[in-house]
């Protein structure tokens, strides 16, 4: 006679014998528990710490005699447990709250004989039915592509990480094909996928956004100046240089060969400027012009006899009485022939000293000197002529009134050249009255247009 009794997961079956008169009785823990054998009695297994992610879309799992249930995390849940089983339950989960029945269910006896086990189990040397781990022995049909995963009784083929099953094949995942998961480009690997990011970014730490890079910062490659932008850099120089045809170093500017007329005179190039230089006898002033210096008032060293005179690019001594005989000094650069000396008769009254500077090169024609009389007689009659040092035809003197003349220059002079140019003033009167004077102009071209 076979008597079965149900205890809390636990299955008793009694077998009666009555020839032998002998009782043999099996034990086997429903779904949902397993045996202990050290409390010999049938203990609840707890799904919901060896069931991988139980529980889906944010549920929370709770444990119960036989079976878990996925909850929502807010919701409140009173658990009704044995004392036996306390420590082993939900306690401490997020809303829980037990309570120990007063009355719990006493464990059967301990098993004596064989017990028989359901597919997928195996007895244990504590003759209690335990999984059978066919990922770990290896008795699973899982393909050479596919993940063995244990389950309690059984076993499941799944694709690994990055791949997804088509029939029974696993096939990579495309993940840049799936919405965008890179900031900038994506690249597929079997299984997975990596972001690249386009040049002058990178990665941050996150792997999917594309940060700019600073170049100035990291590695400055410029020469001199160095501007970060988005994605790249520009590179500048500083003044008195250009960038170089590789957009990154800086060639010294020459700026003496992009103008001939940066400098008055002479240009001379330095490394990233410029200077200008002057003659002798010039000096620089403004950077770029040269102007004259005056050597009568910085460096005169004429003797006490003579006198200083200064012209564009230089000086000259010339004798403070520059009279000869029969000539004498009456005032300053002016000599006079005295009537009562027979030979002055034939000479010109007097003869003034005068000296002037030109630059070289001048525009032509040019009105140069004016001269005209100091003296005017009553009745009298002037006129003007270029006595001497007009044998090449530089010069014509032009009358501009009764008493006075203007010197033009016509042809242009280059120097350093000196011009001495007697210029005579003829007085006549009806009384047949005859006198002249003589203006001895020193005319010093200087050696430049400026």
């Amino acid at each position: 006679m076979l008597t079965a009794m149900f205890l809390a997961g636990l299955i008793l079956i009694t077998v009666h014998s009555q020839e032998t008169e002998e009782t043999i009785t099996y034990t086997q823990c429903t779904d949902g528990y397993e045996w202990d054998p050290v409390r010999q009695r049938c203990k609840d297994i707890d799904e919901c710490e060896i069931v991988p992610d139980a529980c889906k879309g944010g549920m929370k799992c709770v444990n119960h005699y036989g079976g878990y249930l996925c909850l929502p995390r807010t919701a409140q849940i009173i658990v009704n447990e044995r004392e036996e089983a306390a420590a082993e339950s939900t306690s401490g989960r997020n809303n829980v709250i037990r309570r120990t029945p007063a009355d719990p269910h006493r464990a059967p006896p301990n098993p004596t004989h064989q017990i028989q086990c359901a597919a997928g189990y195996e007895q244990s040397d504590h003759n209690v039915c335990q999984d059978i781990d066919e990922c770990a022995t290896g008795t699973h049909n899982c393909r050479a592509d596919q993940v063995c995963v244990n389950l309690r009784g059984s076993f499941s083929c799944q694709c690994p990480p990055g791949y997804q099953k088509r029939g029974d094949q696993c096939v990579d995942i495309d993940e840049c094909t799936l919405p965008p998961y890179c900031h900038h480009r994506c690249v597929n690997i079997p299984g997975s996928y990596y972001c690249q990011c386009n040049a002058g970014f990178q990665l941050a730490s996150n792997n999917h956004t594309c940060v700019d890079i600073n170049e100035c910062d990291a590695n400055n490659p410029c020469a001199q100046q160095c501007y970060n932008i988005l994605g790249s850099f520009i590179c500048q120089c500083n003044p008195g240089f250009e960038l170089s045809s590789d957009r990154i170093n800086c060639e010294d500017t020459d700026e003496c060969r992009t103008s001939s007329y940066i400098c008055q005179y002479q240009c001379v190039n330095e490394p990233g400027k410029f200077s200008c230089v002057c003659p002798e006898g010039y000096q620089v002033v403004g950077g770029r012009t040269c102007q004259d210096i005056n050597e009568c008032e910085t460096t005169n060293e004429c003797r006490e006899d003579e006198i200083c005179w200064n012209y564009h690019g230089g000086f000259r001594c010339y004798p403070r009485n520059p009279c000869q005989e029969p000539y004498v000094l009456t005032s300053e650069n002016r000599c006079v022939c005295p009537v009562s000396n027979a030979i002055c008769r034939e000479l010109p009254y007097s003869v003034v000293y005068k000296y002037m500077s030109i630059r070289s090169d001048r525009t032509v024609p040019s009105d140069i000197f004016q001269i005209q009389a100091t003296t005017i007689y009553p009745n009298t009659i002037n006129t003007f002529r270029i006595k001497s040092g007009n044998e090449n035809g530089e010069f014509y003197l032009r009358q501009t009134s009764a008493v006075s003349a203007m010197l033009v220059l016509v042809k242009s002079l280059s120097g350093p050249r000196e011009h001495i140019v007697d210029l005579e003033m003829l007085t006549v009167n009806s009384l047949n009255y005859r006198t002249s004077s003589v203006l001895r102009l020193t005319i010093i071209v200087g050696p430049y247009a400026f």
